[in-house]
């Protein structure tokens, strides 16, 4: 079962223009056409009226019956890899839609159809596949290495003047991890900020410490030679950790599993812990977004969730 959590309301998303999805002016003109519906019709008031409570959201009970049960049921590949179910990634789709509550209740299904009316859909409340995938679409968005690789392009990893290396109390098991130094001050800033508002961290110090960081093209390349396991979801050929950018950081694990372990009943113990919600929520005030594939993994892209290198800048100004 889910537990109430409460997540920030503001959400700030770097949208990307490389290609798919609904063009804004399509999207202004659909929630335009849904205000000037009869007021009878929930969505029309929904659009302006913010859902306040999880259970008092009228004309939405089937659609919270029906999340309720696809949240455990549905059938689909967000990443390539049959799944089943939406509750690893249900953090996310509550941030998205500025929610905190519940997949079962009416007020997460009212949220959700406002979220999808301004997005060109039928705002029906309900998480199908296609709503699900469009979000998806917009959370890889906000991750500027998604569309450089798209580009055809894999970025030369950083002059070794520019990493630097991580103290034993930073890293996972006191395992030695180094990453660019900007993304090294901007980790501290976050774990202090964490420290301070995330009471869990004193219970297990290795919450929050990292586990992987700056891994060389070299290192990577003899690593999918050896496993022989590149190029799926799992893990790329041009991995994100060869710019320095990126950190694995430890958000828990599910008993029998490992902090990296991709399993499903790990990602969903991970997702549904302390640790990943409160990155969820605040990270982003750092300059850090989270490939929601994996709890584990989050990635910098500049002071202010911008894009740092001139390559990724470059791409998210298409």
């Amino acid at each position: 079962m889910f537990r109430t959590c409460s997540i920030g309301a503001a959400v700030i998303i770097l949208t990307l223009s490389i290609g798919g999805g609904t063009p804004p002016g399509a999207v202004r003109a659909a929630a335009a056409a849904s205000i000037s519906q009869s007021r009878s019709d929930p969505i029309s008031d929904l659009l302006e009226v913010p859902v306040s409570t999880c259970d008092a959201a009228s004309g939405f009970d089937d659609a919270a019956r029906r999340n309720g049960d696809s949240v455990r049921t549905m059938s689909w590949s967000p990443f390539g890899r049959a799944e089943k179910g939406w509750a690893i990634y249900a953090p996310h789709v509550a941030r998205a839609i500025g929610t905190h509550c519940a997949p079962e209740s009416t007020g997460f299904a009212a949220a959700l159809a406002r979220w999808q009316v301004r997005r060109g859909f039928t705002g029906d409340g309900r998480t199908d596949v296609a709503t699900l995938m469009s979000m998806k679409g917009e959370w890889q968005a906000a991750r500027p290495y998604v569309a450089l690789r798209a580009s055809g392009v894999c970025p030369a990893p950083p002059a070794s003047t520019g990493l630097t290396r991580l103290s034993a109390e930073e890293g996972y098991l006191g395992k030695s991890v180094e990453v660019r130094s900007d993304v090294a001050r901007a980790y501290r800033r976050m774990l202090i900020a964490a420290k301070a508002e995330l009471p869990e961290l004193a219970e297990d110090p290795q919450l929050l410490r990292v586990f992987s960081g700056y891994r060389s093209p070299a290192y990577d390349d003899a690593r999918c030679a050896r496993d022989g396991n590149c190029g799926g979801v799992v893990r790329a050929k041009c991995s994100v950790h060869r710019t320095g950018q990126a950190l694995d950081l430890v958000v828990g694990a599910a008993p029998g599993f490992s902090v990296d372990s991709s399993a499903d009943a790990n990602r969903l113990h991970q997702s549904q812990g302390r640790a990943y919600r409160w990155l969820l929520a605040n990270a982003e005030r750092f300059g850090f977004v989270n490939y929601s594939f994996e709890p584990w993994h989050w990635e910098w892209i500049g002071d202010g969730a911008r894009p740092d290198t001139p390559q990724m800048q470059q791409v998210a100004n298409r």
